[in-house]
């Protein structure tokens, strides 16, 4: 049949994590308990960022801004993973799969991006700290956020358009459990090179771009500690970067091992459960891992729940 003559694809099929029944129960049950705690964790978050005047810094403005991202990033995915789990036919239609890939990548791209600006924040805030006030002011603070979400934007429309723009009419059986453009790129009717390369391109400039200015920062901050004489002073910077610390592994750990692939044609198996790491267990996890972890979250969620 001539290429002109086939019908290109409105919907895909999603396999999930699993074809059984009775794991797919347990998935479920799993993944709506790691939802709502995500949900009801960053929320707190935000509200209790927005109700103590204590935590009206440039770092908790960020820490709210990472909070409502990662709400919106695990909503894009896990409510309809959930769906799919108790459904016999795993359908989404081409419009919805096309929106869910954009909104993902706006809000794994802006991820990326804020862990890089709240790296640049500790950088200041331990490496120069007499000037930190005149540094991190209000306006740039706003400006770094909408930075932020400017280059996810970006990102994500080149991703979705190479995506997007190629041919889909053959089949339909995406190996994921959810509209990721390496998985969908195995679908393509036509040579993916170029789309493969373009991700790849993004992926650096999203991914090893933050990365860099993380490590950036990082070293510095470590250079600074060391010459603290204060053994508690030394604890508290530790404590306060340990945390961003712990999400940064999580976060980019999982993402460079899925985009930093420049053939994204070999997603296998086993890249469906690295996806889970930054799709869904680390929104969860981020709330957690600073509240457990500071001293000035918990004494506002304690103020909070005593009014």
């Amino acid at each position: 049949m001539g290429k002109e003559n086939q019908t290109y694809l409105t919907e895909f099929i999603l396999l999930g994590l699993s074809s059984d029944h009775r794991t797919q129960i347990i998935l479920f049950v799993l993944f709506l308990i790691v939802y709502l705690l995500t949900v009801s964790g960053n929320l707190l978050i935000i509200l209790l960022i927005y109700a103590d005047s204590r935590l009206h810094t440039p770092m908790y403005f960020f820490l709210k801004n990472l909070s409502f991202t990662d709400l919106c990033f695990s909503t894009t995915i896990v409510p309809q993973m959930l769906f799919h789990f108790l459904a016999t036919r795993k359908v989404i239609s081409f419009t919805g799969c096309s929106i869910q890939m954009f909104s993902f990548l706006i809000m794994g791209c802006t991820e990326s991006s804020l862990l890089a600006v709240m790296s640049y924040d500790r950088y200041v805030a331990v490496c120069k700290p007499l000037h930190y006030t005149t540094i991190m002011t209000q306006r740039v603070c706003v400006l770094l956020v909408m930075g932020a979400w400017a280059s996810g934007v970006f990102v994500s429309l080149v991703d979705t358009t190479f995506t997007l723009c190629l041919p889909y009419q053959g089949l339909n059986v995406i190996n994921h459990y959810f509209c990721e453009p390496p998985a969908l790129l195995k679908l393509a009717s036509e040579e993916t090179y170029k789309a493969e390369m373009v991700i790849f391109a993004m992926g650096v400039l999203i991914i090893l771009g933050p990365v860099s200015l993380i490590l950036f920062s990082y070293w510095n901050i470590i250079s600074t500690v060391i010459q603290i004489q204060s053994g508690e002073g030394r604890l508290k910077v530790f404590s306060t970067c340990g945390s961003h610390f712990i999400v940064v592994v999580f976060f980019y750990g999982s993402t460079i091992f899925t985009y930093m692939q420049p053939n994204a044609k070999k997603m296998n198996q086993g890249d469906k459960v690295i996806s889970v790491f930054y799709s869904v267990i680390t929104p969860m996890l981020n709330p957690f891992i600073y509240s457990l972890r500071n001293k000035d979250v918990k004494e506002a969620c304690r103020k909070l729940f005593r009014r």
